[in-house]
């Protein structure tokens, strides 16, 4: 946590990209500041950069320029294996692809990521998979599921291990209308019952309205 007692904090971030045709600039000096426990969906039109801020949040992409603290972290100095350790023990990743591991079953997805960060708990995984509507399918393969259920097995897995914060890129951009409302309202409903941060990327402004705030970008900036 950063001395303001903010989970994530970035100040004047700026990313751009290079690419045959020049420097293309994506974030312009981004001010943001997010509490524990918060829920915020950051909206804005294709292009505005908002997965880009997901992807620097995650320690996937390092800023230019600015400075970025997620749980008490400098992204902009730390190194590789140190970003890692972050995404693997305190970051929950839910993207709109669902990302699942074709050869293990349902249950063993669920268990993946606390896994990873040592802190695997039978009892908070049954717990997560009943609240997802995943309890009786937890020996199945990920291709024997819809569409949605892959999106639950993605929530609960980025949630088993009680990450401190959940990053969701258009979770529900694969789904149907109703479907993604569903899926949206129980990701929001199981955080908010944790105390977890989620930063929710979406273009939906039903989804938005879930979220305790919501932030726009245009042009790289925060509207």
């Amino acid at each position: 946590m950063d001395g303001n007692g903010s989970l994530v904090v970035a100040e004047a971030l700026v990313k751009s990209y290079r690419t045959p045709e020049g420097v293309v600039p994506v974030l312009s000096g981004i001010d943001l500041a997010i509490a524990p426990g918060e829920s915020v969906a950051v909206t804005g039109e294709s292009g505005s950069g908002k997965s880009t801020l997901l992807h620097l949040i995650a320690g996937l992409e390092r800023p230019d320029a600015g400075r970025l603290r997620v749980a008490g972290l400098d992204l902009g100095a730390a190194d590789d294996r140190a970003r890692a350790a972050l995404r693997r023990e305190r970051v929950g990743l839910v993207f709109q692809q669902f990302n699942l591991i074709p050869s293990l079953s349902v249950g063993a997805n669920l268990a993946f990521q606390a896994r990873l960060a040592r802190r695997h708990d039978p009892a908070r995984v049954a717990e997560l998979a009943s609240a997802l509507g995943l309890a009786g399918l937890m020996d199945r393969w990920p291709e024997q599921l819809s569409g949605g259920q892959q999106q639950r097995v993605a929530i609960g897995r980025a949630l088993a291990s009680d990450p401190a914060l959940v990053l969701a890129d258009e979770p529900t951009g694969n789904l149907d209308e109703a479907t993604g409302d569903a899926v949206a309202a129980l990701l929001t409903a199981l955080v908010r019952e944790r105390g977890t941060t989620l930063i929710l990327v979406t273009h939906s402004r039903r989804l938005a309205a879930l979220c305790d705030r919501r932030l726009h970008l245009h042009a790289g900036r925060l509207a």
